[in-house]
């Protein structure tokens, strides 16, 4: 089994689920896309709500070969690569894979590993538990920061000034909190236009 960060060889990788579904955040909410979670997280966010996925001695590697075919089951050809923590493992095999095959590749990630792979979208959602590393941070398309308490606000803009000026800012209620800190989110936006709103509209409309 290789599940190493960085290796030239194809690797196996530890896929918790794959499904077709719509884009649930960010920019590029509501669009069809076929998402690729895979297992293995040392981020260890408290309010994960897929904390199922961080151990990946659960789930049995795939071939990148496996992986491909079931993407190519569903018309749509937007790949979201997440996790867990994507950036564990190295995905130029994967990425290349995809491209080849008509893909336009998308992760969401922490930035807390060192990034491989050929995106065409980086949404980057960092952590207090894990901080980014500073690479990813010009290399980001979307930052996603996770409003659990007031304190965010401040942690959104330290990361807001570190990203590049193409990057798009959201602000994302976490979802337990969510009637709690909307109002909160709302007023913040109104007072600094340059965030936006990102709403987990596939958790509304029960769509995985």
């Amino acid at each position: 089994m290789i599940t190493e960060k960085h290796t030239n060889k194809t690797p196996l990788l530890p896929v918790m689920e794959s499904f077709y579904t719509l884009q649930g955040e960010g920019f590029h909410q509501g669009k069809a896309a076929y998402f690729i979670r895979l297992a293995g997280c040392d981020v260890g966010c408290v309010w994960c709500d897929v904390k199922e996925s961080w151990d990946k001695e659960l789930y049995p590697p795939q071939s990148i070969n496996q992986i491909i075919s079931g993407a190519l089951e569903f018309p749509a050809r937007m790949a979201v690569i997440t996790g867990g923590e994507p950036t564990l493992y190295n995905l130029t095999k994967l990425t290349e894979m995809l491209h080849s095959k008509g893909f336009s590749n998308h992760i969401e990630t922490s930035g807390s590993h060192p990034l491989t792979g050929n995106w065409d979208w980086i949404c980057l959602s960092p952590k207090k538990f894990k901080p980014p590393l500073p690479d990813i941070l010009k290399k980001a398309d979307e930052l996603k920061i996770i409003i659990f308490n007031k304190s965010d606000f401040a942690w959104a803009e330290k990361y807001s000034a570190l990203v590049s000026p193409h990057c798009k800012p959201y602000l994302q209620p976490e979802w337990s909190k969510a009637a709690t800190v909307i109002p909160f989110i709302i007023d913040y936006i109104k007072s600094h236009p340059n965030w936006e709103l990102s709403l987990q509209i596939h958790k509304y409309i029960n769509v995985p």
